[in-house]
């Protein structure tokens, strides 16, 4: 977050996801994943000492929410988009 507790809008906030052995997302933030929209390989700066690289994932739950999550290939980390 930033000064006073405002964040930017679209910030990626950490996520609690259970994965497949696929790496498929199965819980997303203790939601159960009801199906997988699309995936996609996002690669970018792979020149630079930072590269991004990253799987991921738009998914619907049980409940109807639409939400994209990814995993961060470099750090290993799972971050929700939206």
């Amino acid at each position: 977050m930033g000064e006073g507790g405002l964040r930017r809008l679209g910030e990626p906030r950490p996520a609690d996801v259970r994965a497949g052995p696929d790496g498929r997302p199965r819980v997303v933030d203790g939601q159960v994943v009801d199906a997988v929209v699309a995936t996609w390989l996002l690669e970018d700066r792979w020149w630079t000492d930072a590269p991004l690289r990253r799987r991921m994932w738009e998914v619907v739950t049980v409940r109807g929410r639409v939400t994209v999550v990814y995993r961060d290939l470099v750090g290993g980390r799972w971050w929700r988009s939206r």
